[in-house]
C-alpha cells in the first residue's frame, strides 16, 4: 500500500470512528469530544510549527478555532448567567490567541491555549453523573 493509500485509509477510518462516537453521544459528551478534539489540533499545530509545516500549522489553527468558536456559540447565556459570561469571554480569547500563534509562530502561545482549555475539559470530566445525565423531563401535556 503506497504512503497516500494508508493515509487515506486512516482518515476514512477515523472519520467512522468520530461518526461512530457521535451517534447516541449525550450533549455533555459531544462537548468533551469536541474539546478533545480542539486539543488535538492545537496539538497538531504545534507539531507542524516546529516542522515548518505552515500549510498544516494553519489548517490545524483554523480547525481548533473554529471548534471553540462552536463551543463559544452553544453557551446559553440566559441560563448559564455568570458562568456562560465568564466562558465566552475565554473562548473568545483562546480564539483570538490562537491566530496571534499562527501569526507569531509561537509555540508558548499554543500552550497557553492548550492550558486553558485542559483546565475547562477537566472541570467538564469531573461533573457528576446526575449533571451529565440529567433525568429526562416529565411532560405533563402528554400525560406522562
Amino acid at each position: 500500500m503506497t504512503k497516500s493509500r494508508a493515509a487515506n485509509a486512516l482518515r476514512q477510518y477515523q472519520s467512522v470512528g468520530v461518526k461512530t462516537g457521535i451517534e447516541g453521544a449525550t450533549p455533555h459528551r459531544l462537548v468533551q469530544m469536541l474539546m478533545a478534539g480542539a486539543l488535538d489540533k492545537i496539538a497538531t499545530a504545534k507539531g507542524a510549527m516546529s516542522r515548518g509545516e505552515v500549510e498544516l500549522k494553519g489548517a490545524q489553527i483554523n480547525w481548533a478555532s473554529s471548534i471553540i468558536g462552536g463551543l463559544r456559540g452553544a453557551l446559553d447565556m440566559e441560563a448559564g448567567g455568570e458562568i456562560s459570561r465568564n466562558l465566552d469571554d475565554l473562548y473568545d480569547y483562546m480564539i483570538r490567541r490562537l491566530m496571534e500563534a499562527h501569526l507569531k509562530n509561537d509555540p508558548d502561545i499554543l500552550d497557553e491555549v492548550t492550558s486553558l482549555l485542559s483546565e475547562i475539559k477537566g472541570a467538564w470530566d469531573a461533573m457528576p453523573d446526575s449533571v451529565k445525565n440529567p433525568p429526562p423531563e416529565v411532560d405533563m401535556a402528554a400525560g406522562a
